[in-house]
């Protein structure tokens, strides 16, 4: 049986429905470049041990981040992720973890969600936290249309260190909804030039720290700016490790906080799935998309856990809903949690304090090769240099030589005119081996 058992019947009186002629119509917004003509170029049977060999073979193309010294960031960050996580959200009783539709039932999934908004809640310095969203760029997303709503203004103006692909998804949501956004040129020390664009029908300043370029800024005065204008500021961040050592968005004067939390508990994995922070004021916890859980006690006075909101109204009224992201990232949330919980304060602030001596030690490496100019005034665990060729191909030729040096600025934002920028990151895995390689194959390189 099909998963979706529909007869032909059942799909033309959906098609119908919307008033589509074909499922063609559907797909109509796909440019032809980007659609395929025929099937795939596969064989159209095989037995499972020959599809496990040539699965096999083309895994083994790939570059592993933990073989090779490994420098790439941009929003996806490698850290040593204890074997206790992954041992504990393979449970039975976790594994199967996900959205509590029936949350007086999942007594346990409560309690990890409710623990999971405290840790973030103290991480970002912020009142309360959601039980989070799918990823970064989302909780970017939502909190922009958050921010229109309270303010009731319509406009959102985007710094030009916010990243590329955070700016695209944020772009591809909230236009949908007659949002207009202005996003300023890349900079990579930039984050107050946001203070001259705020007016009054500004609902939101968006800029992040650390930015694309790995500066760190306080944004303590945007805050007041926009503030004085009566629209909110929103603090992007990508690289959740970052806030162990840096002041708190909250500290700054943040009224939505949107952030990647990979970085913690959960792995590089091809790009996801990962899981999104987000955090607010009290105030408006109302318009906060996502869910809240809370403590209670039963009839029998046993400590509890509920859905206290649920502010996108599922079930009912969608039409109403503050949101329509329908999940939470369970498995990913369960995983930060108990890393947080491994590291406690402490352990968070040294691995913080660690990611930034092993970054400013390869910064020093680098800045020392001729031809090579440091672009990021400061920063965490992150930086972009300049160089005297073709980022892109630079970063071919150190993967040549078993490196993986960094991200090419270009690829993320094509068409900048920083296509000579490399954003280069070190963490807590990086070896003082692997710093001096970088710098040997880099000065053979250039």
């Amino acid at each position: 049986m099909r998963y979706l058992p529909l007869t032909p019947d059942d799909r033309t009186a959906m098609l119908a429905a919307i008033g589509a002629k074909s499922v063609d119509d559907l797909f109509v917004d796909v440019p032809e470049a980007a659609r395929r003509d025929g099937v795939v170029d596969l064989p159209r049977v095989m037995g499972e041990l020959e599809v496990e060999r040539a699965l096999k073979r083309m895994a083994g193309k790939n570059t592993v981040a933990g073989d090779v010294p490994f420098f790439c960031g941009a929003g996806a960050y490698r850290h040593h992720v204890p074997a206790t996580v992954d041992h504990i959200i393979q449970r039975s009783e976790f594994l199967t973890s996900y959205t509590p539709y029936q949350p007086e039932i999942a007594q346990g999934t409560l309690q990890y969600l409710y623990e999971f908004q405290t840790q973030v809640a103290n991480l970002t310095g912020m009142p309360v936290a959601n039980a989070s969203l799918y990823d970064g760029s989302t909780a970017m997303a939502e909190g922009v249309l958050m921010a229109t709503r309270v303010t009731r203004r319509n406009k959102a103006v985007i710094s030009g260190g916010v990243h590329p692909h955070y700016v695209a998804a944020t772009e591809t949501v909230v236009h949908a909804m007659g949002v207009e956004t202005q996003v300023l040129a890349p900079a990579v020390d930039g984050e107050a030039e946001v203070i001259g664009q705020i007016g009054p029908d500004t609902a939101c300043v968006v800029v992040q720290t650390p930015n694309i370029f790995g500066t760190a800024t306080d944004v303590s005065k945007i805050a007041e700016a926009a503030q004085a204008a009566g629209a909110l500021l929103i603090v992007v961040v990508t690289e959740a490790a970052s806030m162990g050592l840096l002041k708190s968005p909250g500290e700054m004067g943040a009224d939505i906080v949107a952030a990647e939390g990979q970085s913690i508990g959960n792995a590089l994995n091809f790009g996801g799935p990962y899981v999104g922070l987000f955090a607010t004021r009290d105030k408006l916890v109302r318009q906060t998309p996502g869910r809240y859980c809370g403590e209670t006690v039963d009839a029998e006075g046993r400590r509890g856990f509920v859905l206290t909101l649920s502010t996108r109204e599922q079930h009912i009224r969608r039409d109403k809903a503050t949101s329509n992201i329908c999940t939470n990232s369970g498995l990913c949330t369960l995983a930060f949690s108990v890393h947080m919980s491994l590291l406690g304060e402490t352990g968070l602030r040294r691995l913080a304090l660690l990611n930034h001596e092993k970054a400013v030690a390869t910064r020093d490496a680098v800045a020392a090769v001729p031809g090579v100019e440091v672009l990021t005034p400061r920063f965490f665990n992150e930086f972009a240099v300049r160089l005297p060729s073709d980022a892109t191909e630079v970063v071919d030729q150190l993967a040549e030589r078993g490196i993986l040096a960094g991200v090419p600025y270009g690829r993320l934002n094509p068409g900048a005119g920083m296509e000579d920028v490399l954003l280069i990151a070190a963490t807590e895995t990086t070896t003082d081996d692997d710093i001096s390689a970088l710098k040997s194959a880099l000065a053979e390189v250039l």
